[in-house]
């Protein structure tokens, strides 16, 4: 049996070695680095949901949105 692929939350594409490109993104930049681009992919895919893919680019913003806040929480309190 082939089970359907999680385009939203683990897209294979971005699972081809043994660490997840976002891991290795955050890892690269710095904290403030990583909350813009954070901010900048959900954006993006906000702004084009309705000429894209819809209700699947809400979801990609709101995956993004939920790796933010933590971070945004961490820097309020710290």
């Amino acid at each position: 049996m082939n089970k359907v692929p999680d385009m939203v939350n683990h897209p294979p594409h971005y699972n081809t070695g043994e660490i997840e490109c976002i891991d290795a993104i955050e890892a690269m930049l710095s904290h403030e680095e990583f909350i813009g681009y954070l901010r900048g992919n959900s954006l993006k895919y906000r702004w084009r949901f309705r000429h894209k893919n819809g209700a699947q680019d809400l979801e990609k913003a709101e995956w993004y949105e939920q790796k933010l806040k933590p971070l945004i929480q961490e820097k309020n309190n710290g």
